[in-house]
């Protein structure tokens, strides 16, 4: 099966807690990398997200340590549609 990994930035207004966090992470602009497989179909090609990892902590912001936290790509669309709600 073929992979591939898409870099993107989420951006919080507020902030937010995710699943597998260990405390809320503030608002700002996070780098997150999607890890996307491919869907053959007799018509077209597609891809599908099978699993995404954000990068904490936020652009900009310095730390100690540097992480990759592994999230649901379902519960980071939720805290970023919660979020664009506020």
């Amino acid at each position: 099966m073929t992979t591939r990994t898409t870099q993107t930035v989420a951006r919080f207004s507020s902030s937010f807690l995710l699943p597998g966090f260990d405390a809320p992470q503030p608002a700002g602009d996070y780098r997150v990398d999607q890890d996307e497989e491919l869907i053959e179909t007799s018509s077209r090609l597609a891809w599908r997200r099978v699993g995404a990892f954000v990068h904490l902590p936020a652009i900009g912001i310095e730390g100690r340590t540097h992480q990759m936290v592994p999230v649901n790509p379902a519960d980071l669309d939720a805290a970023l549609e919660k979020d664009q709600k506020r």
